[in-house]
């Protein structure tokens, strides 16, 4: 069972929240195309990085992802699992958006991060904020982009319920 952290990693609190009408039947897996990082501290630098630049560069009323993932093994509860995200354009309402934290192009998560992510899937399964029957997508099949990262993207195709 994997604990996501929130006050660990300093977070700022949103400007606004929707509310996410749970379970939503996807899971879209990005990647934050940054630093990677393998520590609490390396992590918690790179996700408030990602809040700052997310609030007050786009603009939004938080960190766009639900959860982000580390190469250290942790997740980092970024919106959480009850708030719309803003993570893919025309899919925040109905999916709930995981971020590696890292660039994922042309090397491929750690075991400890992949791990993570997998066990973050079917604890949002067992707490009823994904359907049983959930799609997993990568950013790229429902918006215009490479995220996330070819390399990310060839792992998580070979995953149960990946449909592009």
């Amino acid at each position: 069972k994997v604990e996501p952290i929130s006050p660990i990693w300093g977070a700022r609190p949103p400007r606004s929240r929707v509310q996410l009408r749970t379970p939503v039947p996807f899971v879209i897996i990005h990647h934050t195309a940054g630093n990677r990082c393998t520590s609490l501290a390396s992590c918690r630098q790179q996700v408030k990085g990602i809040q700052n630049y997310h609030m007050d560069n786009q603009r939004w009323s938080d960190i766009g992802y639900n959860f982000l993932i580390g190469e250290d093994g942790r997740v980092y509860e970024g919106r959480g699992w009850r708030t719309v995200g803003a993570h893919a354009r025309g899919w925040n309402a109905k999916s709930l958006g995981f971020s590696f934290l890292g660039n994922f192009s042309n090397r491929a998560p750690n075991a400890a991060a992949l791990n993570a992510a997998k066990k973050l899937i079917q604890c949002a399964v067992s707490r009823g904020y994904l359907s049983r029957s959930y799609t997993l997508k990568g950013h790229r099949n429902v918006n215009q982009t490479s995220c996330p990262g070819n390399s990310l993207y060839a792992i998580i195709r070979t995953w149960p319920r990946f449909k592009a």
